[in-house]
């Protein structure tokens, strides 16, 4: 999709031979910001719909504004990058303005770590309340009485912790770190600073504490809760209160279970509504992982099941994309990647591919006619978008399941390769329509791919007589496994119905797999192709390893370790077994789909796989240390010193990060992150 007329050379200039170092090129600045055709699809959240989820946004929407006053829980579901996020911020923008509705916004990941999840939601809506009305006296009155409440539960918590200790005067490891915990958030000092009079103290108060009146149980201050609650939303004006909480599915068992039971005491708080994004099956883990005692089942439905069923009342489930829905998915990234978002013709195409997808049963798709009369005039590079999605949409969809982000990931590692030939000079031996083809093999069929990458590479010209042969067996007219019909006389002539050619035996195993005949058959043929440009953009170093299967089995981990942190633990673990070489590639992989991405506020999604995987391959320290110097100083929000600290254990690595630690807490660019760094640096030094 990128020109080839040497404007990415003119950027570039001359690259060396490393393809991480092309991909530090293009993470550049000035590459990024470049105008025309965008080199990464972007995937972040978005209210732009492509995929016809508006109408689960606007049911949401819907469902809110006709329950006025009424106390709801809505889940939206779906795998993981099925377009949950996307689904949150349409209701959330179709919300905002709204006379009476604060809608806010609550990412579960975001806290991950945080020591008690469930208060951090309520300080969160009580904080974010505040905000909304900053010079009302009466809102800052009644929320600091309702945070005082979330004290009392806190302090709860911790001294409900200490019973046990309390009755038998033997604390376990963990009631003691609970009660230096508790006495240093009431006494307001730090750990180093706690006396052992302090501590004492403070156990006695929370022994008392134990023991109150019957008016001053749980129960008792949760129902005050609710009642302040009311008050607090009375005193900010709002007549709704909308949160939406995203991200669940990525956090830990005890987040997620904590910000479900914060959930919980909304549930008969009226004038609040809760939209949930999260796939069911991990939250149903988080259920069973908290709750370990649980009975396997309940008859025909499992506790967990039933757990999540009583508190989201309404669920909405975000189905897979349709062929029909891919192809025009396809098209339209395409065309947005090298027009750019804001270009009047692809908001014009936009607008009728919607029209067009509201019936996908009845769906003609983006025709050539309909793309040059939204953009007014015949574009080549969007015409071969077109072509293009028309090519690889059915393999796609299938081997997808219709998953949007596994999509774009398809597409932006295309037009990454495409970019990385134009970086090092051979752009234009480096057609898309070639490399699209052979990638759908890589993705879908590695061991297939490998054996067209090997023959490619070792052949004079860089052809495959195998895939000749594949094509010219598929191409054939006698393809039928029937035998041949008896010979029919026509007029003097005796003609024979052809016999089906005989199958050469370098190609059998191919052809008792239907999924490489499909591909063979495809647009355009490969066996006149000079495959080697396309092997070393597509190879990411694979072929450097070999071994039938290795490219398969990597992606897989790969996508482990971009998943949630349940998903990214089990992942490292496997990389444990992978050999050296293989597991610095794979690193490498997910730390450039780390970088491909546009915001670092908040930790982004395979950095906590990156950690994950030094954890079992202390021997890639150092490469986790270059990756943290290599993040966007500017973006960093508070994430980043916390997240690599606990990690590094080799002595030198640790003192450069000690080093970089000092460096982001003197910067003055992100103080957020200066801030986080300056706090981190002083505790490492007591």
């Amino acid at each position: 999709m990128m020109s080839s007329s040497g404007t990415s050379l003119g950027l570039f200039g001359d690259i060396g031979s490393d393809p991480f170092e092309v991909m530090r090129s293009l993470w550049s600045k000035e590459t990024l910001n470049r105008e025309g055709g965008r080199m990464f699809i972007s995937d972040q959240e978005t209210a732009t719909d492509m995929l016809q989820y508006e109408a689960i946004a606007k049911t949401v929407v819907k469902l809110i504004e006709k329950s006025p006053g009424v106390p709801i829980t809505i889940g939206v579901h779906g795998d993981w990058g099925a377009g949950k996020s996307s689904v949150l911020k349409m209701a959330q923008s179709s919300l905002e303005g709204t006379d009476g509705v604060l809608c806010i916004w609550f990412n579960g990941w975001a806290f991950e770590g945080f020591e008690d999840a469930k208060t951090v939601v309520l300080e969160t809506i009580i904080e974010e309340l505040k905000r909304a009305r900053p010079k009302s006296q009466k809102v800052k009155d009644a929320a600091k009485k309702l945070l005082k409440r979330v004290d009392w539960l806190k302090t709860a918590k911790k001294a409900g912790g200490l019973a046990f200790t309390l009755a038998t005067g033997i604390p376990t490891l963990g009631q003691i770190g609970d009660l230096i915990g508790a006495a240093r958030s009431a006494l307001g000092k730090s750990a180093g600073e706690l006396s052992r009079e302090d501590i004492e103290g403070f156990a006695d108060e929370a022994s008392g504490f134990l023991k109150k009146a019957e008016e001053d149980s749980v129960p008792a201050h949760i129902h005050a809760f609710r009642e302040e609650f009311l008050e607090l939303l009375d005193a900010a004006e709002v007549k709704q209160l909308v949160v939406m909480v995203d991200d669940l599915d990525r956090c830990l068992p005890p987040t997620a279970i904590g910000t479900l039971e914060a959930i919980r005491l909304f549930l008969f708080v009226d004038r609040t509504a809760f939209v949930i994004g999260a796939d069911e099956m991990m939250i149903e883990y988080a259920v069973r992982d908290h709750f370990p005692d649980l009975p396997p089942s309940a008859g025909p439905v499992s506790y967990a099941r039933n757990y999540l069923e009583k508190l989201i009342q309404v669920p909405f489930r975000i189905p897979a994309l349709g062929v029909a829905e891919t192809r025009t998915y396809i098209t339209l990234l395409l065309v947005e990647a090298e027009l750019g978002p804001g270009d009047e013709g692809f908001k014009k195409l936009l607008g009728e591919a919607r029209e067009d997808m509201r019936q996908p049963w009845l769906s003609k798709g983006i025709t050539p006619k309909k793309l040059a009369g939204a953009l007014g005039k015949e574009d080549p590079n969007a015409g071969q978008a077109l072509v293009l999605a028309n090519q690889i949409t059915s393999m796609l969809a299938e081997g997808t399941k219709g998953n949007p982000r596994q999509i774009k990931r398809f597409l932006n590692s295309m037009l990454l390769r495409r970019e990385i030939g134009e970086a090092r000079g051979f752009g234009a031996q480096v057609t898309v329509p070639v490399l699209a083809k052979l990638m759908l093999a890589e993705r879908f069929k590695p061991d297939f791919f490998d054996e067209i990458a090997r023959e490619a590479s070792a052949a004079a010209e860089g052809r495959s007589p195998r895939i000749r042969s594949l094509e010219e067996h598929i191409a054939a007219p006698a393809d039928s496994d029937e035998p041949p019909a008896e010979p029919k006389k026509v007029g003097t002539l005796i003609r024979a119905k052809p016999a089906k050619p005989a199958v050469p035996t370098d190609i059998e195993d191919w052809l008792k797999i239907d999924w490489i005949k499909t591909w063979a058959a495809l647009e355009p043929k490969l066996a006149d192709v000079d495959l080697r440009p396309y092997v070393f953009v597509t190879r990411d170093k694979r072929m450097l390893f070999g071994g039938s299967g290795s490219a398969s089995r990597l992606d897989q981990i790969a996508d482990g370790l971009m998943a949630g942190p349940i998903q990214a633990k089990a992942a490292a673990k496997e990389a444990g077994e992978l050999t050296a070489a293989a597991a610095e590639e794979l690193f490498d992989v997910v730390r450039m789909r780390v970088l491909q991405g546009e915001s670092f506020a908040k930790e982004p999604p395979g950095a906590r796989g990156l950690v994950e995987l030094v954890k079992i391959r202390p021997e890639l320290e150092r490469r986790l240390l270059d990756f943290a110097k290599e993040l966007p100083m500017p973006k960093l929000g508070a994430w980043a010193p916390a997240a690599f600290g606990n990690v590094f254990k080799d002595p030198a690595v640790l003192r450069d990060y000690q080093g970089l630690l000092r460096s982001w807490s003197e910067q003055t660019d992100s103080t957020t992150l200066k801030a986080a760094a300056g706090a981190i640096s002083k505790m490492g030094d007591k």
